[in-house]
């Protein structure tokens, strides 16, 4: 953290310099960068199209998935990465892949966090020059400060770990834990009960680099540990036409992470297993939506970990306590009064939260005026999800529905509002391409068993469009569960297509309809990221709209009459 006063501070030092790529919108690399390229690939992005490749990027901070990481390390490793990473504001998920390129394979990535008023300067420098002890562009010249050294109050375990005592992978867990707590302002370390491992997604061959790496070592997790959804059907990809290049190491890569302990549960929704938290727990979860999810709806308590410092957690029992483990971090900065118009459907709940993200960026917010709606779970998730998308918090809180609002918001929130108007517009935002549809994305996060109630129900035993895929993605449990039910047997005779341990943020061709042009999806986040992902248009729609379309092969002709 910069200290008052300090215009520039080292996160981790070096030396760079290039021209600059500067934004006042934060990005997701996992979805928003192309790791093969190094170009923007977000569509709703104003980078869109520019290669961060030997250019110092200059943002706020940076948003969405806690898969970042892992895309920024394998930047580095390919040469394909920035020069340097300059943020205005708090910043965890790309700093913590610098880390990891600093630590385990001595590729320095500069890290810097500057004021304002130096963040404004830069914004309009062509270049940028950064030494050892200064920041330079177009006449600006700035001292900057050291990187920050915590005296961290380690427990006499935490010394051991540190020491070796416990082997190689708890060591090296052990001294990326105290690098990442620093450049936090932690003063110490937390014990945590149970972990969730989002950097088993094959974003990229650094993923399998580093689970190798710490697999190699010995590595073995000592808390209850679940997976988030992979990057394939572990038992069926073959079957399903997926290229042996792909496959093979994304199958490995969870291989690595079941081998040091983890249980192999692939679901990016593990709030729908049965050892999802209870209020107060303090758990060490990565996945933007499931951690959202944890902190908002249960009332848990985890930091937005990102890839990498997942497992760190995971093999110590150990988190900085920072963030919002700390009752004072997790009230809400801003106040959003949210316009709930008559007769909603579930389209409504990812709307609202795409926009509170959008709305609130870069701290938690308190939504006022959805309690008369009565979200149910479902409709939390969607929100949740969505509002990962678009804000870099790690939670928020919602006025009558969330254990934690009725005191939720520091004295000095300011307030903002969504209304009807805003609504309309994030509708049109997300509902490009044809009215026509060739697949229906249902499942991200991964549906439960009452999405696939509801949509075994609205189908009623009618059989899809000829020319329209209906994919669900689901995990193993639900899907366990929806088999004893007997919805999966009503889901296949309707032409549903079921796929377990995979999520749609990760589906590529050829398990993604090769000859889709248009997709329908009930959820924010996939509407958000699946046309940079698929380069197909992508349309967002509530249960029934996906239903109405996956029988006639259209989408709904106009918006939804909440609306209107």
């Amino acid at each position: 953290m910069m200290q008052d006063g300090d215009q520039a501070q080292f996160i981790l030092a070096g030396e760079a310099a290039g021209a600059v790529l500067s934004t006042d919108e934060p990005l997701s690399f996992w979805g928003g960068v192309d790791p093969a390229t190094g170009r923007i690939i977000d569509v709703h992005h104003p980078l869109l199209g520019q290669s961060l490749t030997g250019r110092i990027l200059v943002m706020p901070s940076s948003r969405g998935s806690c898969t970042g990481s892992g895309v920024l390390l394998d930047l580095v490793l390919s040469g394909r990465g920035p020069a340097a990473l300059i943020f205005r504001d708090p910043e965890d998920v790309l700093t913590l892949g610098a880390l990891v390129a600093a630590g385990m394979f001595d590729r320095i990535l500069p890290v810097l966090r500057v004021s304002a008023a130096v963040f404004d300067s830069l914004t309009g420098a062509a270049a940028v020059r950064i030494t050892g002890n200064a920041l330079e562009a177009d006449g600006l010249q700035v001292a900057v400060k050291p990187p920050l050294t915590s005296a961290l109050d380690l427990s006499a375990a935490d010394r051991a770990m540190l020491a070796g005592d416990e082997g190689p992978a708890v060591q090296q867990s052990m001294q990326i834990l105290c690098a990442m707590a620093a450049s936090q302002g932690a003063e110490c370390l937390i014990e945590v009960s149970q972990g969730h491992i989002d950097g088993c997604i094959y974003a990229s061959p650094a993923n399998l680099t580093f689970a190798r790496r710490m697999a190699d070592l010995g590595g073995k997790v000592r808390i209850p540990t679940t997976m988030n959804a992979i990057s394939v059907d572990r038992q069926n990809w073959r079957e399903q036409g997926v290229a042996a290049a792909f496959g093979l190491p994304a199958q490995e890569l969870a291989d690595a992470y079941v081998q040091m302990g983890c249980r192999p549960s692939f679901t990016c929704a593990p709030y729908l297993l049965d050892t999802a938290p209870a209020a107060e727990e303090v758990i060490a979860w990565s996945e933007s939506n499931a951690v959202i999810y944890a902190n908002t709806v249960l009332g848990a308590r985890t930091a937005k970990h990102p890839d990498f410092l997942d497992l760190c957690i995971a093999l110590t029992g150990r988190a900085p306590l920072s963030g919002v483990y700390l009752d004072a971090a997790r009230k809400a900065q801003r106040v959003i009064d949210v316009h709930l118009p008559d007769k909603i459907d579930d389209g409504f709940w990812p709307l609202v939260g795409y926009l509170a993200g959008q709305r609130s960026p870069d701290r938690i917010p308190l939504l006022c005026g959805l309690a008369p709606g009565h979200p149910s779970s479902d409709d939390l998730k969607a929100l949740c999800a969505a509002f990962g998308t678009t804000s870099a918090s790690p939670m928020l809180h919602i006025e009558g529905v969330t254990p934690e609002a009725d005191r939720a918001a520091t004295p000095d929130a300011d307030r903002l509002a969504i209304t009807r108007d805003d609504l309309r517009t994030a509708w049109a935002h997300l509902n490009g391409g044809a009215a026509a549809v060739e697949l229906v994305a249902i499942g991200s996060p991964h549906a439960s068993l009452g999405e696939c109630r509801a949509l075994a129900d609205g189908l009623a035993g009618r059989r899809r469009h000829a020319g329209t895929q209906v994919i669900v993605t689901a995990g193993r449990e639900v899907i366990r569960q929806a088999g004893a039910e007997g919805l999966l047997t009503r889901l296949r005779a309707s032409g549903v297509q079921v796929i377990q341990d995979i999520c749609w943020c990760s589906i590529r061709e050829p398990v993604f309809p090769p000859g889709t042009r248009t997709a329908l999806t009930n959820s924010g986040k996939y509407a958000h990221y699946g046309p940079g992902l698929s380069g197909r248009a992508v349309r967002l729609g509530s249960l029934s709209d996906c239903i109405t379309a996956a029988l006639t092969g259209q989408s709904a002709p106009r918006r939804p009459d909440w609306l209107d």
